[in-house]
């Protein structure tokens, strides 16, 4: 049998190395909705086993000393003798039983769950995606389409009965208080965009001058 091992990328490490908590595991997703899915927990019987000893030499290193300390790196390294092995064995069993919960896509190479496999075509929902699922979507898009189309159709008549020829200040000259275009200041009440005529040629004076620009009449 070959020591080569064959996964993808949809797969998370979720093994511990040393304690009582020591074993296997490993949680697979789908690429398409990420679903998950967690191989049977198995145990590391070494690295519990070093997790005891360590436990039982702590409580007694004050009377072993040195002692202590040698039994201490003796079991971990024990333990960790047969991790990288027993971890891959562990890792191959892990994927020959999620292989029986995933599907390789013959068009993307992605593996996705059941509920996002075709099984009459061999490919997944992404590149072949549901027909009744596309159909309502594509119903649903035709109505935004036409609301968005009728929304902008209403505001272009509303815009027809906009004032544009009246001038706007977006912030108020007196107290810099933004406007947003209102006839009056919010801030102080000051009326805003307000032109004063000339008094020969009605002419309208910008602000501060000392004369008209149509015809020079001093105002």
């Amino acid at each position: 049998m070959s020591n080569e091992i064959y996964f993808a990328h949809n797969y998370r490490d979720l093994c511990e190395q040393h304690g009582t908590a020591a074993g296997f595991q490993f949680e697979f997703s789908c690429s398409r909705c990420y679903d998950t899915w967690r191989s049977a927990f198995e145990p590391y019987r070494g690295g519990r086993l070093a997790g005891w000893l360590n436990k039982g030499v702590g409580a007694a290193s004050g009377l072993l000393g040195r002692v202590a300390g040698e039994i201490s790196t003796a079991a971990d390294g024990l333990a960790g003798s047969s991790w990288g092995s027993s971890r891959d064995a562990a890792f191959q069993r892990a994927i020959s039983a999620a292989q029986g919960h995933f599907n390789r896509c013959a068009r993307c190479a992605g593996y996705v769950c059941g509920r996002c496999w075709h099984p009459q075509q061999g490919i997944c929902f992404t590149c072949a995606p549901d027909t009744a699922g596309e159909m309502l979507a594509a119903q649903q898009r035709g109505v935004n389409d036409m609301v968005t189309q009728r929304a902008y159709d209403e505001g272009q008549r509303r815009g027809q009965e906009h004032d544009v020829r009246t001038p706007r200040q977006l912030v108020c000259p007196h107290c810099r208080t933004e406007t947003h275009g209102g006839r009056f200041c919010m801030g102080c009440g000051q009326q805003l965009a307000q032109q004063i005529p000339c008094a020969g040629c009605q002419a309208p004076l910008p602000e501060g001058a000392a004369f008209c620009p149509g015809c020079g009449r001093r105002s």
